[in-house]
């Protein structure tokens, strides 16, 4: 079954990690339902909200290679209701 959720993420170093950290994303594009992207340039982040729909091992896998990523901050919400 599968489920909404949104994954946050505040990039500390923009400028060294969104490379890597858009590779990513633009892996999982199938499951993508919209992006919001903030570039705080006077406060040196980004900050970049992901909507996704899937099933829970592809939004954990997601969330995980983010995160991974230095300089990367990612929290989760993930919808109770599946669908």
């Amino acid at each position: 079954m599968k489920k909404v959720a949104v994954i946050s993420a505040i990039l500390e170093e923009p400028d060294k990690c969104q490379h890597k950290f858009n590779e990513v994303v633009s892996s999982f594009k199938g499951i993508i339902k919209g992006r919001m992207g903030i570039p705080c340039d006077d406060e040196g982040v980004s900050i970049i909200c992901i909507v996704v729909l899937a099933e829970m091992d592809v939004i954990n896998s997601m969330t995980g290679k983010l995160g991974n990523i230095e300089h990367v901050l990612v929290k989760t919400s993930i919808s109770k209701k599946e669908i």
